[in-house]
Order: structure tokens, then C-alpha cells, then sequence
């Protein structure tokens, strides 16, 4: 499974790149306004900036809702830089976006995906990433990491392509959850993948190793 880091901090995606394990980050318009990045130049300096410390498919999301925006904008954002994803609700123009990109070349992340019909739909539009939001259907009673389960089960009996890249990850447990369900990426906060280091058994194994090396000193 792939980690990608989900924001537009750069420090905080330094920190990730250096552990040696990251793949790829996602960002939105809402992580990058977080970082106080405003204006179109400003926007695709910081896409340039974070493709130049991460060797790895880089999510940068439209704003547009009509076919004609998201193409235009999508264009623009895949000119960036060759690791750039175009990341597209998932909308009825969104899927015809989708289509568009993937017969012209240019990856793709459909996002706001609750649903394995959704799932389906991304896949037969050649969507390149297929982003379910975990931790906001776990907010409305539902099961995320069963829809992981789903849409792998589906994706693998039908040989579609598309990587599920789990969304809205809360937790280091929900990245587990998402490994065992089938994912193929997990995006997350820099906290949720420095929490699977963290183990008590660990920090008093290391204790007492650390205090029986004194008695050799």
C-alpha cells in the first residue's frame, strides 16, 4: 500500500518524505487556504515547490463544477509538473471530465466518493485514483472501511485499474483497517502515520534496553 500525506504544509510533508516511506501527497483548495496560500501564482508555485520534494503523483484539485472549467482548469494544473494528478468531484460533469483526461493522457483522482456505484463509475471513466472519504461516512453511522472492502471485491472481479486511495483517514487504526481492506493508498495527516510507530510496549521495551546499556557504560 502507498502512503501520500494529505496537506500542503511543507514542512510537515519534509518531515513524511524523510521517513523514506512517502509516495505521493493530496492536497485541496481548503489545505492549501489552511497554509495561507492565495492567488492562482501562488497556488501552482506551492504545486511546483511540493513536486520538487516528492518523487511521487501529487493531487491538485479543480475548483469548476461545468465540463468546460474542469477541463481548463485540469489542463493548467497537469502543466505544472508531469507527477500531477487532477483531482475531479465526482459529479456527472466530473465523470465526463474524467473521461476526457484519461483519453488525453492526464491522471486523474475522482474525489467525494461515498458509494461503490460511484466507485464503478470513476472506473469506467478511466480514473486513475478512486478517493472514498472514510472517516466522513464512519461521521454519519456508516461503515468506511467496509466500503474499501466493497469496491476492492468489485474493482478485482471486474479487472478495473483504478487504485482505491482511502480519504479521510482519522487514525493510525484506520490505516491498518484500509490495508487489510484492499486499499492501494492510504492519505493521511502527518500525525495519523507517526501514530503506527507508537506501541507501549515498544516505549518500555526500549527503556529497558536503554537502562541495561548503562550498566556496561
Amino acid at each position: 500500500m502507498k502512503f501520500f500525506i494529505d496537506t500542503a504544509n511543507l514542512s510537515q510533508i519534509k518531515e513524511a518524505n524523510d521517513l523514506g516511506i512517502l509516495d505521493g501527497v493530496t492536497t485541496n483548495p481548503s489545505l492549501m487556504a489552511k497554509e495561507g496560500i492565495k492567488g492562482n501564482d501562488a497556488v501552482i508555485q506551492h504545486y511546483k515547490t511540493i513536486c520538487e520534494m516528492v518523487n511521487g503523483d501529487i493531487s491538485a484539485e479543480v475548483i469548476s463544477t461545468d465540463f468546460a472549467g474542469i477541463i481548463e482548469e485540469g489542463k493548467k494544473l497537469a502543466a505544472i509538473h508531469k507527477n500531477i494528478v487532477v483531482k475531479v468531484p465526482m459529479i456527472k460533469e466530473g465523470i465526463k471530465a474524467i473521461k476526457w483526461f484519461t483519453d488525453n493522457g492526464i491522471k486523474t483522482n475522482c474525489t467525494l466518493v461515498f458509494s461503490a456505484g460511484q466507485a464503478i463509475l470513476a472506473a469506467k471513466a478511466g480514473a486513475t485514483y478512486v478517493s472514498p472519504f472514510i472517516g466522513r461516512i464512519d461521521d454519519s453511522s456508516w461503515d468506511g472501511v467496509q466500503l474499501i472492502e466493497q469496491i476492492a471485491n468489485i474493482y478485482g472481479v471486474q479487472g478495473f485499474k483504478t487504485e482505491i486511495l482511502a480519504a479521510s483517514i482519522r487514525n493510525a487504526l484506520h490505516i491498518v483497517k484500509c490495508a487489510e481492506a484492499g486499499a492501494d493508498v492510504c492519505t493521511c495527516p502527518l500525525d495519523s502515520i507517526l501514530g503506527l510507530l507508537k506501541h507501549p510496549l515498544t516505549d518500555i521495551g526500549l527503556a529497558k534496553f536503554l537502562e541495561d546499556a548503562k550498566k556496561f557504560a
